[in-house]
């Protein structure tokens, strides 16, 4: 990747890799004293010039954390055949992906069968947010840009972090990539172009300036357009068994025309660092329907326009360290739906939000480290339709946090609470909703080294319910209570890095228990098109989650990294004895899920292989014959090479994608993209 390439950029993720640091500079420095005192008593001192070549001290993040992650970073993530940061994570145990098929098709993730809405998406430090529904679109998120995606359970390792953070039962962490120039550079730029299957065009560029030894931009923007016309077929069969109907079509009103601008500034100072991000993204996008005896609809239409500025401030005392955020969002969305057997629709809504955090965190001693963070949050929804509520959140956050490192034993437990205030326009207000939720993480090392690990932990974590929840006109329930949560993990890690043919292993395996109450379900009224929004829902999940990694050099400029991992999950709904459904898996989730990636590098050279599986599905409550959803799996393989002439970097990359040209879906009647193809070209100064 020439001058952007993220093994060259030095990143220390831990407080204790700073000492590290210290202790290798310390080192060299001896070794120069040493070798200039012994050339100085052999007499040689005199026409002997000792050069010190610079060594970069690369940390990655350490395999003692009490709670790993799950990390595709890199090279890695290039390989990858995806296209948005939701595609990537598909490659992680214990997730799953709704995707509503094409380019511009919603995506969002659920992880380990807790719902979308208990899932946190963290950019650069902020977690991103959706008042409205709850549910973040990570379709709009471009990999162009992404350094790292790390997907924790329970919550992140550090205590330093804003109070928000610790209360989702899963994160998923975005990481742009950071400038790193090598001595008298001041400027890096890329330019890339994707196109396609489905009149894909995908053009983008980066720039990247140092304005100074402690100040750099990075300014990224890219346009995505496509028609979405793919071809399927679409086959059912009725419960006797009976072909009901064999559709070969195009999928119609799936285009999508969007832009992405984002600008980075990144700051040292003497004591800490800084971090500015404007970003907007604009788009309009078909939304294809759903195919149900042969008809499917047309007319909807969505205008997203998402922009948001945020800053991020960290400094360091001696013992005491300190974060700071501030961000302000507004999204403006507007929907139209043009459908002549419909009622007819042309809403706009219009979300806001200000978000303002503090964390700080304290080193008692060099084994215990404590942390106090406080979030302020305000969310408004505005839409024009007759007698909306209107409503206005108020959240506060409050968290305390500990951290303690006995060696052999690692542990971190932390408590949240949140109070959050809802009001609205000509209606009386909810009651309050006040609610603690404490956990508790531990690793212990049962062996004398730090690569075999032993991890568990238990949290409480609850979902607010959202504005359409409580507020929608003539479906919401503003009394709802929020979703609670209760997770527990066992795990065991071995991760090592070495030398020699195999160069890096890594492996692990999770079983847990979730329990999630007072799940927010729609009921019906009484008339088919009215319904309300409950507390009844009640589900228990089991899992295992299972995954590893290795990377082998067998012979000169060969790498060999094979990745893989499974997931099992018995998520079952124990709501109501009396249901039909009672104990039946609930709708979409797979008992068996898995996916293989094989990746070969040499000499420029890259060969990619991926295989994705997912096992059969109900896609209603009810568990029997006529609500089953086949298993799907796919295929995808890619090519690249790289090129340099002199500063300029070339890259090539051609990918096909469903290879053995696979019917399926993902959500029923929503049926995917056969075989298709994408193809790469980049260049780098």
């Amino acid at each position: 990747m020439g001058k952007l390439t993220e093994g060259k950029q030095a990143f220390v993720t831990q407080k204790k890799f700073k000492c590290f640091t210290y202790r290798v500079a310390a080192s060299l420095v001896a070794i120069q004293m040493v070798a200039s005192l012994s050339a100085a008593v052999t007499g040689e001192m005199a026409d002997t010039v000792l050069k010190l070549d610079e060594v970069l001290v690369v940390a990655r993040r350490p395999a003692d954390d009490i709670i790993p992650a799950q990390v595709l970073s890199g090279e890695e993530l290039k390989r990858l055949n995806s296209n948005s940061v939701a595609d990537a994570m598909r490659y992680f145990s214990g997730v799953q992906v709704k995707d509503y098929g094409g380019v511009g098709g919603i995506k969002t993730v659920n992880i380990r069968s807790m719902g979308t809405n208990h899932t946190g998406v963290v950019y650069d430090g902020v977690e991103l947010g959706n008042a409205q529904n709850g549910q973040i679109d990570l379709g709009q998120f471009s990999l162009d840009n992404i350094a790292e995606i790390s997907l924790y359970n329970g919550q992140k390792s550090q205590i330093l972090q804003p109070a928000k953070d610790f209360g989702d039962a899963g994160t998923i962490y975005l990481r742009t990539r950071s400038p790193y120039f090598e001595e008298g550079e001041t400027y890096h730029a890329r330019a890339t172009v994707r196109f396609g299957s489905f009149d894909l065009i995908n053009p983008s560029a980066l720039v990247e300036l140092k304005l100074s030894d402690r100040v750099n931009a990075q300014l990224s923007a890219e346009w995505i357009n496509s028609s979405g016309k793919y071809r399927f077929r679409y086959r059912r069969v009725n419960p006797a068994g009976e072909l009901a109907y064999d559709t070969t079509a195009v999928r119609e009103n799936g285009d999508i025309n969007a832009t992405r601008i984002e600008l980075n500034l990144n700051g040292s100072l003497t004591h800490g660092s800084w971090h500015f991000k404007a970003y907007n993204y604009n788009s309009e996008r078909g939304v294809p329907g759903a195919i149900v005896n042969n008809v499917w609809r047309r007319g909807e239409r969505v205008w997203d326009n998402n922009s948001f500025v945020q800053g991020r401030y960290t400094a360091s005392y001696g013992r005491w360290t300190m974060l700071n955020n501030v961000k302000y969002a507004f999204y403006r969305t507007h929907y139209v739906n043009n459908d002549d057997k419909q009622v007819k629709v042309d809403n706009l809504y219009k979300q806001r939000e200000l978000y303002v955090s503090t964390a700080h965190e304290l080193s008692i001693f060099d084994w215990w480290e404590l942390s106090a963070s406080y979030d302020f949050m305000w969310n408004s929804l505005d839409a024009d339709m007759y007698g909306f509520a209107k409503p206005d959140r108020f959240s506060n956050y409050l968290s305390v946090a500990t951290s303690m490192d006995f060696g052999r034993l690692r542990m971190q437990g932390s408590l949240l609470g949140t109070f959050i205030n809802d009001k609205l326009v000509g209606q009386k207000s909810p009651d309050d909703r006040n609610v603690l939720t404490p956990s508790i993480f531990a690793a212990l090392n049962p062996l004398n080294n730090r690569d075999f690990s032993v991890r568990l932990f238990y949290k409480k974590s609850f979902r607010m319910p959202t504005f359409n929840d409580l507020y929608y006109a003539d479906m919401g329930n503003s009394q709802l209570n929020p979703e609670q949560a209760s997770q527990y993990n066992l795990g065991l890690v071995y991760d090592h890095s070495g030398y020699g043919v195999i160069s890096a292993a890594r492996l692990s395996a999770d079983i847990y228990y979730n329990k999630v109450k007072d799940k927010i379900v729609a009921y019906p009224k009484g008339q088919q098109f009215r319904w309300t929004m409950l507390n009844l829902g009640e589900v228990d999940i089991r899992g295992i989650d299972v995954s590893g990694l290795f990377t082998v050099n067998p012979v000169k400029d060969l790498y060999l990294t094979l990745r893989g991992q499974y997931t099992f999950q018995r998520a079952i709904d124990v709501t109501n004895p009396a249901d039909n459904y009672y104990r039946d898996q609930i709708p979409y989730i797979p008992r068996h899920s898995g996916s293989v990636v094989v990746n070969a590098q040499w000499r420029g050279w890259g060969l990619n292989y991926s295989w994705i599986y997912v096992g059969e599905r109900y896609n209603q409550q009810e568990n029997i014959r006529y609500n089953y959803t086949q298993p799907w799996y796919t295929s995808d393989i890619s090519v690249s090479k790289d090129f340099r002439l002199g500063r300029v970097s070339l890259r090539g990359l051609i990918e096909i994608n469903n290879l053995l040209s696979q019917d399926y879906d993902v959500i029923l009647n929503y049926p995917m993209p056969k075989r298709n193809f994408r193809v790469t070209l980049t260049v780098e100064i």
